[in-house]
């Protein structure tokens, strides 16, 4: 693991290992990431954060048009992480696989999704999913903001005391500016999975690729 190799190339370290969200959808086998995740627990100082993601497969147990967004935005991959048979998948109606889903996902995945946190503050960084709402106090902020706000967040030139790190919105490389840095590279799309390594006011990036690419350029943001 890249994040473990790096870990142990540096000096001794209490080292807090931050996943921002989004463990689920698009990708082909999140419920093997979910169990990767658990395990990883077992062994390190592992923090949560929860996505859109994770809200909208957590909320289709209980909702169709919720279970209809969800299959939309990646659900569909959920899904079949699970079931592994496409066919018997296409068969179903909406309301058949919703009654489904509890006999699916195994209940330690879902103790995992409903345990994680919506904001983590350590030292001068604040880790969030999407983002924060501009001139609302961290303690204010709503759960939405902090799982699906972008636009009002990425546009907006303020200073909130503090460095926030957050996933959400893809691009191809990372945003890194003073206050604000964002490391989703889409993996799904790009082909690139990021991660941050923070340490007093060095940072540093990792960088797993689907395939040979150039060296990923840091852009202001």
């Amino acid at each position: 693991m890249r994040i473990e190799a790096d870990d142990d190339a540096r000096e001794p370290a209490e080292t807090t290992v931050v996943f921002l969200g989004d463990l689920v959808d698009r990708g082909p086998d999140s419920a093997r990431v979910l169990d990767m995740v658990a395990y990883l627990q077992t062994r390190r100082n592992v923090r949560l954060i929860a996505g859109n993601h994770e809200e909208m497969f957590l909320a289709s147990f209980g909702s169709d048009r919720v279970l209809r967004q969800f299959l939309q935005h990646g659900g569909r991959e959920t899904i079949l992480s699970y079931m592994e048979d496409a066919e018997a998948y296409a068969r179903l109606t909406i309301e058949e696989l919703r009654e489904q889903l509890p006999g699916l996902v195994p209940e330690r995945h879902l103790q995992l999704l409903r345990s994680m946190d919506n904001v983590l503050t350590i030292g001068d960084y604040v880790f969030v999913h999407a983002g924060i709402r501009p001139g609302v106090p961290l303690a204010e902020q709503s759960e939405r903001d902090l799982r699906w706000i972008r636009k009002d967040f990425l546009d907006a030139d303020f200073d909130p005391g503090f460095v926030v790190v957050h996933g959400h919105t893809v691009a191809p490389d990372v945003m890194s500016g003073p206050r604000r840095i964002g490391i989703d590279t889409g993996a799904y799309l790009h082909g690139r999975l990021t991660a941050i390594a923070l340490e007093g006011t060095a940072r540093w990036f990792l960088h797993e690729e689907k395939a040979s690419a150039d060296p990923v350029s840091v852009v202001g943001a």
